[in-house]
């Protein structure tokens, strides 16, 4: 919904498809692109990370408080990257880590950092939008390489990760998943059994660091007809690396105690406090909900 209801399209500056705007404007057939945000896969193997696997998942909660958010963001800005990416930065290379000690089998494996990005600016959208589409973006190593990297360097993968996400390549990615999606119907058609596309953040892998943030989002503003919520936490998602930054009722209405969470799912053999990285975030301080 637009906060002025029907001008909405009158608002963009391309026509509307399916309520958003035609994209065909930003191909650049000078540019090619690789992109590795999606993967080919057997049909027998396109669920195989839905299937029980030989290690419980379960969930992990970290804790940023406002005064590490403070350090973190110092620290940011000495590396030359957002908040977010450093939060992402520690997340990757921190669990990385720790798995590689109590796995050494896994280094040659790969390691993998992705995250979803909002193309409002390259698309024409208004924020004033409740919804937008959303491309992924990814970076691949090896664990073992992924463990030789100092922070610094891990952090400006993730921002060259981010960066990547140009008009051009936003319209390259979604030719290549139409493409990949129009020769899996004509097969299925056909009969014929062939290679599917999908997100690679679900193929299984030693590895995965899957960041997605909802800091921002006014959860705690948010009345339907109940009355506002005094705490509110995403619902588990048994899927291996996936890493929500969640607001806390302080961080969204201003508190002083504005402390971020992040719900994080992983094997049960992983210990995230063994990083050095990740352990002062394992220090749960208690949610304040307010009154």
């Amino acid at each position: 919904l637009h906060a002025q209801g029907d001008r909405t399209e009158f608002d963009l500056p391309y026509p509307p498809t399916f309520g958003f705007p035609d994209i065909s404007h930003l191909r650049d057939p000078s540019k090619t692109f690789a992109h590795p945000e999606y993967a080919l896969v057997s049909p027998d193997k396109c669920f195989k990370e839905f299937q029980p696997g030989t290690h419980k998942t379960v969930e992990t909660v970290l804790n940023i408080s406002a005064a590490q958010q403070v350090k973190i963001r110092q620290q940011a800005k000495e590396f030359g990257v957002s908040f977010i990416e450093m939060v992402s930065a520690m997340l990757w290379k921190g669990s990385n880590d720790v798995r590689f000690q109590a796995r050494p089998e896994i280094g040659p494996g790969p390691s993998l950092y992705t995250c979803t990005v909002n193309p409002r600016s390259h698309l024409g959208v208004s924020s004033n939008l409740c919804a937008s589409p959303v491309i992924n973006t990814s970076c691949e190593l090896t664990v073992a390489q992924v463990a030789e990297l100092d922070l610094r360097s891990v952090a400006h993968l993730v921002r060259d990760s981010i960066n990547k996400c140009t008009g051009e390549y936003l319209f390259s990615s979604f030719s290549y998943l139409h493409a990949q999606r129009k020769k899996e119907l004509e097969n299925e058609r056909a009969g014929r059994q062939d290679q599917k596309v999908m997100l690679v953040y679900v193929c299984a892998m030693p590895v995965k660091c899957t960041v997605s943030v909802s800091r921002t989002f006014p959860i705690y503003q948010t009345d339907f007809g109940f009355g506002a919520p005094e705490y509110v936490r995403p619902p588990f998602l048994p899927f291996d690396g996936c890493m929500r930054v969640w607001p806390t009722p302080q961080y969204t209405c201003g508190g002083s105690d504005a402390a971020l969470e992040v719900y994080v799912s992983q094997p049960d053999y992983v210990d995230l406090s063994l990083s050095p990285l990740l352990r002062p975030l394992t220090e749960k301080e208690p949610v304040i909900t307010p009154h």
